[in-house]
């Protein structure tokens, strides 16, 4: 009797050190900020400086969840160095930047 090859499962994060090596975010209108999808519920990354536990990490998505038109909200925690805040639904980026900044924290420009 063989066993079967469990199938591997997808990576959770491309920004992940242990994963993969993080790319840099592709450039747009707003560089702080990508559209990865053009569906009713798209995603939007915001790269964010100062994000130093997951605490950091709650506020910050409690801060934009509760925004208008967001669906959910997560962070790629990357302590010491640049976190990446993904938004899902169709917030205003300048909702979600001050929502960000109120905390203390840090949206790159670039």
């Amino acid at each position: 009797m063989t066993t079967p090859t469990p199938r591997l499962l997808p990576l959770a994060s491309d920004g992940c050190g242990c994963c993969a090596p993080s790319a840099p975010p592709a450039a747009t209108s707003d560089p702080a900020m990508t559209i990865a999808d053009a569906t009713p519920n798209p995603l939007a990354t915001y790269q964010v400086e100062g994000l130093a536990c997951g605490h950091c990490a709650g506020r910050v998505t409690e801060a934009i969840r509760v925004l208008p038109f967001v669906d959910d909200a997560q962070v790629d925690l990357a302590v010491g160095g640049v976190s990446t805040v993904t938004v899902t639904g169709a917030p205003s980026p300048e909702e979600v930047r001050q929502a960000i900044e109120e905390g203390g924290y840090i949206v790159l420009a670039s």
